[in-house]
């Protein structure tokens, strides 16, 4: 397998060792795109109560499938989107992703029925999962390798100042109109879709590449349809209700058809020996646990301020913030550090920083409103999730090349089902819907405790990351340079530095919003010859 330019294509490939002439331009639409996408994760949940006024007689229930349609919708289509992207192009898949998405946007906007809205956020949730994978896969080939840490970090940063400004900027547009958290999103779409059309590469597979298997993506597509849509009603259904049940017995149903065909077929959506790298098959086991906790701190903490300390929906959103922001600046520099002490040393910290920030709230926390002894669990919080992502996701580099796309799609896919068991299991802990009492917000504290303790122990104990290397130039390769190949792909990444979990944060929102971001891609450009398991393909930039 070669990367090569495709000889229908004119203008040379740009050097492996300088990157994309234009990569900091490149990079800046991509982050707009991806911060567009990311950013309706968080700011529509401060806007539930406002959209029930204006549709009188829709009860909770109904109201709450404006979170839980974009979660399922946008949880389910991450792996099919990233590997179609890569299969037909991912400046196309992207740019038809922004179209969609922006399209979603408009019919939000003047949704005359709670029907319409609902609808509206289903095509707004498939245009954002065309939209993150494809973004990940044209930003890391256009950086050499030894930016990539770097990238990632900023990456990560993008996604933090995404949840930062998701609930005080949700709460502000409120003040005017709940429509104008979709309107928003038109004109970052239409000037995205200009620029990218003059200066984003087009990166695909080579035209000889098989697709990939038809039944175990549908298999795959409802396995986590119907385990997210399972979880995210269970607090509301019950759990052992019939719709409950039979979701979750469908999903393993669905799972074990993906499982078999893993194994049995060559181009299957997830290949069986992705999880042969250990530190790819525990870092998918950490990210899921270490989401759990994410999602909690999010949802606890608008919950605690606006139920607790009965704060208004931008107060609420103001206090949160200095977390996500701290999260920005440690997600920034988090390369750096990876790169000194190696990727081992971030993911711990961070890890261990969530767990702490759990344990802090537990011992400290008040029923009397005092921001002053709050605040120092959120910034812990932020200090964990700015060090943990770009770590873990980076484990996708461990892959070979032509795999890249289906790993990160498949942390993505961890995080997004680690946000969903979160924000669930909180609710049936803490088993109201507006709680009140300090021993009720303690149980849910102690989950966050939990869940990041356990995801520091996977770290530590299952050696996730190479602590003993720092990071340079990632290179992955696959297990074996094929007869007659010339070279193994040269610093071949792929990293999905992901949005964090969504807060379903008004206090009338029921259990629904999972975190999302999708599995990104990166191929290396300018390599000669890496080994392929059967139905791998061969990747080409193109300008």
């Amino acid at each position: 397998m070669s990367l090569q330019a495709d000889p229908e294509h004119h203008g040379p490939n740009w050097p492996a060792d300088e990157g994309h002439p234009r990569k900091w331009l490149i990079l800046c639409v991509l982050a707009a795109v991806a911060f567009m996408a990311q950013l309706d994760l968080f700011i529509v949940n401060v806007a539930v109560p406002a959209i029930g006024r204006s549709f009188h007689g829709a009860g909770l229930s109904d109201l709450s499938w404006v979170l839980n349609a974009y979660a399922i919708v946008f949880g389910a289509l991450l792996v099919p989107a990233g590997r179609l992207a890569d299969h037909y192009g991912r400046r196309r898949f992207l740019l038809v992703g922004v179209v969609v998405f922006t399209t979603g946007s408009v019919l939000c906007a003047v949704a005359p029925t709670l029907d319409i809205l609902v609808l509206g956020r289903v095509v707004q949730a498939a245009g954002a999962a065309s939209i993150v994978p494809a973004s990940l896969g044209l930003l890391l080939p256009t950086f050499p390798a030894r930016q990539h840490n770097l990238v990632i970090g900023a990456w990560a940063g993008v996604a933090a100042v995404a949840a930062s400004s998701g609930a005080p900027l949700g709460g502000l547009l409120v003040t005017l109109s709940w429509r104008w958290i979709f309107i928003v999103n038109v004109p970052i779409g239409i000037f995205t879709v200009a620029l990218g059309l003059r200066v984003l590469p087009e990166i695909r597979a080579h035209a000889s590449a098989r697709l990939p298997d038809t039944v175990s993506m549908l298999s795959l597509l409802a396995t986590v349809t119907l385990l997210i849509f399972g979880t995210v009603e269970g607090s509301s259904w019950g759990w052992g209700s019939p719709g409950v049940v039979a979701s979750l017995a469908g999903a393993v149903a669905a799972g074990a058809l993906t499982v078999r065909r893993a194994f049995t077929q060559s181009n299957a959506v997830v290949e069986a020996d992705l999880f042969s790298s250990r530190e790819f098959g525990t870092a998918s086991a950490a990210l899921f646990l270490f989401f759990i906790a994410f999602a909690t701190l999010l949802l606890i903490s608008v919950l605690y301020l606006q139920d607790m300390w009965h704060y208004s929906a931008l107060d609420a959103g103001l206090g949160i913030a200095p977390g996500p922001i701290t999260a920005a600046v440690f997600a920034i520099n988090s390369g750096r550090i990876a790169t000194r002490f190696g990727r081992a040393v971030p993911a711990l910290l961070g890890t261990t920083a969530m767990a702490l920030s759990g344990l802090y709230w537990l011992l400290f926390a008040t029923a009397s409103p005092d921001y002053l002894v709050f605040l120092p669990g959120m910034v812990l919080g932020g200090v964990g999730a700015g060090l943990t992502q770009a770590p873990l996701f980076a484990s996708a580099a461990t892959l070979a090349a032509n795999r890249a796309t289906t790993g990160s799609a498949v942390l993505n896919m961890a995080r997004q089902v680690g946000s969903a068991v979160g924000v669930a299991v909180l609710v049936a802990l803490m088993a109201s819907q507006h709680p009140s009492r300090l021993g009720l917000f303690d149980r849910g504290w102690a989950l966050q405790l939990g869940a990041a303790g356990a995801a520091a122990l996977v770290v530590l104990m299952r050696g996730v990351l190479r602590r003993a290397a720092p990071v340079g130039p990632a290179v992955a390769a696959g297990p074996a340079v094929a007869p007659g190949a010339t070279a193994v792909t040269p610093g071949a990444t792929a990293v999905t530095p992901g949005a964090t979990a969504v807060t379903p944060g008004a206090t009338a929102v029921t259990p629904g919003a999972t975190a999302v971001t999708p599995g990104a891609t990166a191929v290396a450009p300018g390599a000669a010859t890496v080994a392929a398991g059967p139905g791998a393909a061969a990747y080409q930039p193109l300008r």
